[in-house]
């Protein structure tokens, strides 16, 4: 019951509905991508589960039409990340906002051209808002690699072993497996996003069903694990 509350609770927040579309939709695409390429006697509910992917994976595209004002409020409150110590981390975060803000007008330009509400070449639209998406990746790959390191380089200086020590030790080492963690999913979802770029652009198109389901899977696993740590943090916090 206690597991079933933490469900309901997390699916009343957009935030925890779209994780839980994001890796039902990879899961099924997993499955049904394995069922098809490796057991034709069950390749019907690989195709099933493999549609099942594509309209949850359309469901999150639609509920993404209105997260363009949230991105704004973010970005302007960011603004030139004058609270930020960090010079790299400031230039990075700015240029990976700014991508994040482009990539949401131009998925729906994609969309309303899919959907025959404008009349534009829906493949141009698609390629550039799958090419800030991808930047905005790279983009937070850096970061999590210049913060991994960085955080690495000040443990040493934590080495006396006194209690406040240990505590800042101890916090240290949490925010470096945070960011291993999301230096992981973001490499998941970069394969992903450079696979679904033109033909002829590294690995782009060269995927199979279930190892784009895999990494999806594994990057929304991922993030599943992390916003659960958060909480708990949270809670924990007096």
């Amino acid at each position: 019951m206690v597991a079933l509350s933490d469900l309901a609770s997390a699916l009343e927040s957009y935030r925890g509905r779209d994780r839980l579309i994001r890796t039902l939709g990879y899961c099924c695409q997993l499955v049904g991508g394995v069922l098809v390429e490796q057991c034709p006697a069950r390749s019907e509910v690989g195709t099933r589960l493999l549609a099942l992917s594509s309209q949850l994976s359309h469901c999150r595209m639609v509920l993404r039409l209105f997260d363009d004002a949230a991105m704004f409020v973010y970005t302007k409150q960011y603004g030139l990340g004058a609270e930020e110590e960090d010079v790299f981390v400031r230039c990075v975060s700015i240029l990976s906002n700014l991508a994040d803000q482009l990539y949401y007008p131009c998925e729906h330009v994609a969309w309303a051209a899919d959907a025959k509400i404008l009349h534009v070449d829906s493949a141009r639209w698609w390629t550039l808002s799958t090419t800030l998406w991808g930047l905005s990746l790279l983009l937070g790959v850096a970061r999590s690699l210049w913060m991994v390191l960085k955080l690495r380089h000040s443990l040493p200086v934590l080495r006396p072993p006194h209690r406040l020590t240990r505590g800042k030790r101890r916090t240290v080492e949490t925010q470096i497996c945070s960011e291993v963690l999301t230096l992981l999913s973001n490499l998941a979802d970069l394969a992903n996003a450079v696979h679904w770029l033109p033909p002829g652009v590294l690995w782009a198109g060269r995927f199979p069903q279930w190892l784009v389901g895999l990494l999806g899977t594994l990057s929304s696993l991922l993030s599943v694990y992390q916003a659960v740590q958060a909480g708990g943090q949270a809670n924990a916090t007096p």
